[in-house]
């Protein structure tokens, strides 16, 4: 089963705010961050990870 990057993330990120409840900065910071290493050239270590 293959899962997109951004769909992993934003699970990931309301997972996040409904059990740990972090301030909102720092999901957005998280959120921000995965969207920009899944356009950088760490892509294919994250996606190997996710795709395993």
């Amino acid at each position: 089963m293959e899962i997109p990057l951004w769909l992993a993330i934003a699970v990931t990120g309301v997972l996040g705010i409904k059990l740990i409840r972090p301030p909102w900065w720092l999901v957005a910071l998280l959120l921000l961050g995965g969207y920009l290493i899944a356009d950088s050239f760490l892509s294919p270590a994250v996606d190997h990870v996710i795709n395993k």
